[in-house]
């Protein structure tokens, strides 16, 4: 039996904590009540534990209290936070449940904290695996845990600064990613496209997606204060994505919609080193070796290119492709040639040769500016 790649069992030990670290940073997004209720106590400097859900294992660490069994309120925790123990909260915080508690975790699980208040949480949190908050009374940090995954709060001059940053990153990543796609759309019209060129566009094009992942995250810490932010990534982004998904079922070497979804899943794991090595790129492909492939010319299928002309159906682009098996022999087909394929009548051929043709025009235009 194979044994998994290291590379591998990382990145499904990744996923599932990016997944969670998202719902964590919707849950304490400015403009939350729960948040607010945490920046009332960080600006009262009066320290914080707290556990977001009430379970048998919870039970098992929880000592004293009393029960309040209230809907939560900013104020209310707040208030409740001037006492010295842990407040246990529901889990989707709309109720506050017990109130100064004390957390009596295992003192064998590992925590490398060094505050007690802290280390408690670290602890609880993995031996719980619910979300705790811990709020320091000196340093006015907001810490979060849940199971292995620890994340402190930055303040929000700090998220908007790195954000501002990163919009000007994908910028500059989406302007090297259009012109690469006009020049690919270039090649492919004059038949000297090679698996060089195809490399390169999805090399750009997962840049552009890794950068577009990295501000969602930004966008979801910053909460109501992200809606700028998200407006701007939305607006540079664009297709991208679609773009991609297009570009890949072009020159996938085995065609079918789940070879896509598998192959684009296979370039999101690779690491930033392994995405510059345009060799990576194409053995997912599915070409055997870069040698025998990179400056080999290959013909596109044209789904991305058909998929420009306006009002050209999905199932209409499938069919011409599944009767010419490439682009070049679409753009040459004469309108009886293709007014003979499934759902395509003289009206619709005539469309498609003059789409074609804007779109070749405007390509080689684009490509001198």
């Amino acid at each position: 039996m194979k044994e998994p790649k290291e590379k591998d069992v990382k990145e499904k030990e990744r996923q599932p904590l990016e997944k969670t670290m998202n719902q964590l940073l919707q849950m304490v997004a400015p403009g939350t009540a729960f948040r607010d209720g945490l920046e009332n106590v960080l600006r009262a400097k009066t320290g914080a534990l707290i556990v977001v859900g009430y379970s048998p294992e919870v039970m098992e660490v929880v000592d004293g209290g009393f029960s309040i069994n209230c809907d939560f309120s900013p104020n209310y925790l707040y208030e409740l936070a001037k006492m010295d123990g842990a407040i246990i909260l529901n889990e989707d915080v709309k109720r506050i449940l017990y109130a100064n508690t004390q957390l009596i975790p295992d003192p064998a699980i590992p925590s490398s904290e060094t505050g007690i208040r802290h280390r408690t949480a670290e602890r609880v949190a993995r031996q719980t695996g619910k979300l705790v908050v811990s709020i320091s009374q000196r340093r006015n940090v907001i810490t979060l845990y849940q199971g292995q995954l620890r994340y402190a709060l930055k303040e929000m001059g700090v998220i908007l600064t790195k954000a501002n940053q990163a919009i000007q990153t994908l910028e500059r990543y989406r302007v090297v990613f259009t012109q690469a796609l006009t020049n690919l759309s270039a090649l492919e019209f004059e038949e000297m496209v090679t698996m060089h060129e195809v490399a390169h566009v999805i090399q750009r094009a997962e840049l552009v997606l890794r950068i577009n992942n990295e501000i969602n995250r930004y966008i979801l810490e910053l909460g109501n204060e992200g809606r700028l932010i998200s407006m701007q990534k939305e607006d540079l982004v664009g297709s991208a994505e679609e773009e991609t998904r297009l570009l890949l079922q072009d020159y996938v070497k085995e065609e079918g919609e789940g070879k896509v979804k598998e192959i684009q899943a296979a370039i999101r794991k690779l690491s930033s080193e392994e995405l510059l090595d345009p060799a990576a790129i194409i053995r997912i492909l599915g070409y055997p070796s870069l040698n025998s492939v990179v400056e080999e010319g290959l013909l596109p299928r044209g789904y991305r290119i058909l998929s420009k002309i306006p009002r050209l159906p999905a199932i209409i682009i499938h069919n011409l492709v599944e009767r010419f098996e490439a682009l070049p022999r679409i753009v040459t087909a004469s309108i009886d040639e293709l007014d003979e394929v499934d759902g395509i009548g003289e009206v619709r051929a005539r469309a498609i040769k003059e789409g074609l043709k804007r779109i070749q025009d405007q390509v080689f235009i684009d490509r001198q500016i």
